[in-house]
């Protein structure tokens, strides 16, 4: 079995893209039982990993900096680890996840 890290990524500066409190609510829901969906199954290797607006950047030309700040308005939501026996599978899992259900996207990458 390997892992794969999926990183959830949506439109989170538009204003008018953003959900109502009662969308959010349900979404929220969605989320809960997609990650209880996932770890009843042994697919979750980590949970979601959320981004709390810290960071830095390192660059040969800038060093360390604060950061990163979105200048897309495609941006980072968060991500988790999760087990999968390959890229299809991973894919499969990605399907499920409720990011898209508002308008979002989900990256695979296999974790080394």
């Amino acid at each position: 079995m390997n892992e794969f890290i999926l990183i959830f990524r949506r439109d989170f500066t538009t204003k008018e893209n953003q959900p109502s409190p009662e969308e959010l609510q349900q979404h929220l829901q969605q989320w809960q039982n997609w990650f209880g969906g996932l770890a009843a199954q042994d697919k979750l290797a980590r949970p979601l990993q959320k981004w709390d607006g810290q960071g830095k950047i390192v660059s040969k030309a800038k060093g360390i900096t604060n950061g990163p700040f979105v200048e897309i308005k495609e941006s980072i939501g968060g991500l988790i680890i999760i087990k999968a026996k390959d890229y299809d599978e991973a894919a499969e899992i990605a399907q499920g996840c409720p990011v898209l259900n508002l308008g979002g996207n989900v990256e695979i990458r296999q974790a080394m």
